[in-house]
């Protein structure tokens, strides 16, 4: 097992990840486009047990989501820069945002999701797993993280 450390901009919040994560999105959502400015997100995901706060406190914020189901997006209370997300309002599972990262290079993307609405000139790696919406988590996810996600939130979820 891995561990990464990040923090928001500012330095404020600052977090340990303590194992690599169960998987990780790049997520090109009009959603994630509106909410971070930038062409998509990169999502790590990881149970929030597995998470250390090594200081400051993110708070969240509620967005608006496409489903209706709650998004909470937590930044920095003085630079505002989000750090994680809890979709669902879960509070076991995160979506840590992997360009918060001190190295962020170390978790690239296992898959490219929503490239249905892909910014037209975004190129993605050749080989790279890329899904028009979502895609079958039993066919794309290691089986060790299906394990894990299971133990977290349940057979079925």
């Amino acid at each position: 097992m891995s561990t990464h450390a990040g923090s928001c901009f500012c330095g404020a919040v600052r977090y340990r990840l303590e194992s690599d994560p169960m998987f990780v999105h790049c997520c090109h959502c009009t959603d994630c486009q509106h909410q971070t400015g930038s062409a998509f997100a990169i999502n790590a995901l990881i149970e929030a047990d597995r998470v250390t706060l090594l200081s400051g406190t993110p708070k969240p914020v509620t967005m608006k989501t496409e489903s209706g189901r709650p998004h909470d997006i937590y930044r920095c209370p003085d630079c505002k820069s989000a750090v994680w997300s809890d979709y669902g309002r879960r509070r076991n599972l995160l979506f840590v945002r992997v360009a918060t990262l001190d190295d962020p290079g170390a978790l690239p993307p296992d898959v490219h999701i929503f490239t249905r609405s892909k910014i037209p000139w975004v190129r993605l790696p050749e080989g790279a797993r890329a899904f028009e919406v979502y895609y079958d988590m039993k066919k794309e996810w290691p089986p060790a993280s299906l394990a894990r996600r299971e133990a977290l939130l349940g057979k079925g979820k």
